[in-house]
C-alpha cells in the first residue's frame, strides 16, 4: 500500500499558509496568544479574526492552544485500522481501491477519522468510506455527470463536493466499470 498523507502533512501545509498570510509562524502566534490569554476557543477565534487570522490557520492555532483532537494525533494506519475494526471483511476492498488509485500520477491518499480522501495535486476527487458493515462506498467528485448504472447520486458522503458514489460489496465489484468512473473523477479534478 502506498504511503498515506497524514494530518501532520496537513498541519505543515496550514503552517506555511499561516506564515504566508501573516509573516509569523506557529510559535510566534502561540506567544501572542499566551499573552492575550483568551478564556476559551470562541474568544480566541474572535481575537484571531481581529488580527487577520481565519480559516485553517485559526483552526490550527485553536488546536495549538486548547489541544488537538485524538484523531489528529493518530497515524494514518491507526485511522484506517479503526475504520475497519468492526468490519474486517471490507478491508480488502479498501486496499484494492487504494492500490488502483496509487497508480494515478500525482494522486495522494489522505486518511481521516471516518473516511479516506483521494486527492490530486489540485483537489480532492474522491473518498473511500465503509458506509455499512457490508459495503464500501467510493464517493466521487463528478460534477455535471448524470447517475447511470452503478454510478449513484449521493446526498452525504465525505463532504459536499462528493456528488456520486459507487457501492462495492466485494473486491470483484471493483471492475473495469468502477475503475473507469474513479479514473474519470481523477482526470476531471486534476
Amino acid at each position: 500500500m502506498p504511503e498515506m498523507r497524514t494530518w501532520q502533512a496537513m498541519r505543515d501545509q496550514i503552517t506555511r499558509q499561516l506564515e504566508r498570510q501573516t509573516g509569523g509562524g506557529v510559535e510566534d502566534w502561540n506567544r501572542k496568544i499566551e499573552a492575550a490569554a483568551p478564556a476559551d476557543e470562541p474568544a480566541l477565534r474572535t481575537w484571531l479574526k481581529k488580527h487577520g487570522v481565519t480559516g485553517y490557520p485559526a483552526m490550527l492555532l485553536a488546536w495549538e492552544t486548547f489541544g488537538y483532537p485524538d484523531f489528529l494525533t493518530a497515524s494514518a494506519d491507526e485511522l484506517v485500522a479503526a475504520q475497519y475494526a468492526d468490519r474486517p471483511d471490507l478491508r480488502p476492498i479498501f486496499d484494492a481501491v487504494v492500490a488502483a488509485v496509487s497508480g494515478f500520477d500525482g494522486a495522494q491518499i489522505q486518511a481521516r477519522k471516518t473516511y479516506v480522501s483521494l486527492v490530486t495535486p489540485r483537489r480532492t476527487f474522491g473518498i473511500i468510506q465503509a458506509s455499512t458493515k457490508k459495503r464500501v462506498d467510493v464517493g466521487l467528485r463528478l460534477e455535471d455527470v448524470e447517475p447511470v448504472g452503478r454510478l449513484l447520486l449521493v446526498k452525504s458522503l465525505g463532504n459536499d463536493t462528493i456528488t456520486r458514489r459507487i457501492a462495492l460489496e466485494s473486491v470483484d465489484d471493483l471492475d473495469d466499470d468502477a475503475l473507469g468512473w474513479i479514473r474519470r473523477a481523477y482526470e476531471a479534478n486534476s
